[in-house]
């Protein structure tokens, strides 16, 4: 039943039905319209407040929970609800699995449209919190207050945050006490640089009048127990700055890498900016299977190390490496699928678009003694041509690992016109990848397939597909 409140329709006793895109779960209102609702889960009964009403559906919030689904579970964040990070926490793991292996079937059948084998089971990860090696956090003068201290009336004599933004509030950071993904240090780092800031009257960013010293914190951490962290700083305040990085190095001696940036314009992006070394290297480095991959403040990594390798070890398992093949490894990166798979292949190509990436990955095979690999730069439906192919020999597999918008298709067309063996297509996008799946059904057929869980309490989903000639 649906009643008004104030121009906004409430729908009593509704029943969450499903989980959907971008972690929002979904329902149906009695007109037959979906009505999309965060922070529910699938088998609540709730009353519904909408606050945006379309064409085809409604946006609501949950005003009411009649009966807690059995798939439900006590969220560990004290920021669950506010923060925008882990929309699942509320949904027990077994189930997360469930909508996130759904997803991907969905994907593969109505977007694909192909024939498809079972698939193999979803690989969970062993870690469910602190599987993060980078986190992110903005400063801000401006902290976004929650319900209940609106609700208590009291006067905040301090606006200052370092946390996350709110979903969809550029200008507003939720101020973060305690994140469950990111292991210590991680949680004394920010904390402490916050406190120490508070103390030493170093001003918090203001992201509408772009002023104030402390604009961003990244830290990173890896399996090898070495740590970076580096803070963005809007304004060229030599004193302050000092002040709070040697402050940083001395209360924690464990800090690998201490770097920063002087930025400011108007984003934060870090991509084109001079990274400077304050104390330490420049980098840190992850160990996965005996290889050693140094990481510097641009470089992409799995965020997941741990499930990382996992992934790896699906993608080289589906190539099927026997010592004598030629591999092209399309959307390269830093070159760590390559050197993984390079003991098990007679030679790896590595193409990626960002030069940088190629570098690293050049620095990390001469560490690893890999000969074997060699990386090329350029942008991959231009590179990616014939000429390459008359160079460098015709691969008898390839490995693709696109970002979200998938492969151009220009770069699926050459895939055909070479038509490898296999191709191994690694997604973190199971959408655009059932498009280039659809693409490729004329001269492939997709053979194997295995989602993989790269984050925990999140809706995101990895997925491997092999691919072999008809």
């Amino acid at each position: 039943m649906g009643r008004k409140r104030s121009d906004k329709i409430v729908f009593d006793n509704v029943k969450v039905l499903d989980a959907g895109a971008k972690g929002v779960s979904v329902a149906k209102a009695p007109d037959g319209k979906v009505i999309f609702i965060p922070n529910v889960v699938p088998g609540d009964v709730v009353d519904v407040q909408t606050f945006k009403k379309r064409k085809a559906y409604y946006e609501g919030r949950a005003i009411n929970i009649h009966e807690f689904s059995e798939h439900r579970t006590e969220p560990v964040c004290s920021h669950f609800g506010s923060c925008g990070g882990c929309k699942w926490q509320n949904m027990k793991y077994s189930q997360q699995l469930f909508y996130k292996n759904q997803e991907v079937f969905n994907n593969l059948k109505r977007i694909g449209k192909i024939e498809l084998p079972e698939f193999e089971p979803i690989l969970g990860s062993e870690k469910q919190f602190f599987y993060r090696n980078k986190m992110e956090f903005s400063f801000s003068n401006s902290r976004w207050m929650t319900e209940e201290e609106i609700q208590s009336g009291k006067e905040i004599d301090n606006a200052n945050a370092l946390g996350f933004h709110i979903p969809k509030m550029w200008d507003k950071i939720l101020d973060i006490t305690h994140c469950s993904l990111q292991e210590d240090p991680s949680n004394a780092i920010r904390n402490e640089i916050r406190d120490f800031a508070n103390k030493n009257g170093l001003t918090f960013f203001n992201p509408r009048n772009h002023e104030g010293l402390l604009r961003t914190l990244m830290i990173r951490t890896a399996s090898t127990g070495e740590i970076m962290v580096l803070i963005q700083f809007f304004e060229d305040d030599k004193e302050n700055r000092e002040l709070i990085l040697d402050f940083l190095a001395d209360r924690f001696p464990q800090i690998t890498s201490l770097q920063y940036v002087i930025n400011s314009k108007a984003n934060d992006t870090l991509y084109d900016q001079d990274i400077i070394l304050y104390k330490g290297r420049d980098y840190i480095l992850e160990e996965m299977e005996g290889l050693k991959f140094s990481i510097n403040a641009k470089s992409f990594y799995q965020t997941n190390s741990d499930q990382a390798y996992e992934l790896y070890k699906i993608t080289r398992e589906f190539a099927g490496l026997t010592g004598n093949e030629l591999v092209y490894d399309l959307y390269t990166g830093t070159g760590t699928i390559a050197q993984f798979v390079s003991k098990k292949a007679k030679k790896v190509i590595g193409v990626e678009a960002v030069p940088e990436a190629i570098a690293d990955a050049k620095e990390n095979a001469k560490r690893n003694e890999i000969t074997n690999c060699d990386f090329f730069v350029g942008d991959m439906k231009v590179v990616f041509n014939e000429e390459f192919i008359n160079t460098h020999g015709t691969p008898d597999v390839i490995i693709t690992d696109p970002p979200r918008d998938g492969m151009h298709k220009d770069v699926v067309e050459q895939i055909l016109k070479i038509a490898p063996k296999k191709v191994v297509y690694v997604s973190c996008n199971s959408a655009t990848q059932a498009r280039d799946l659809a693409l490729m059904d004329e001269k492939y057929k997709v053979t194997r397939v295995r989602p993989v869980d790269m984050f925990p309490q999140t809706h995101h989903v990895e997925n491997v597909v092999l691919l072999e000639k008809r």
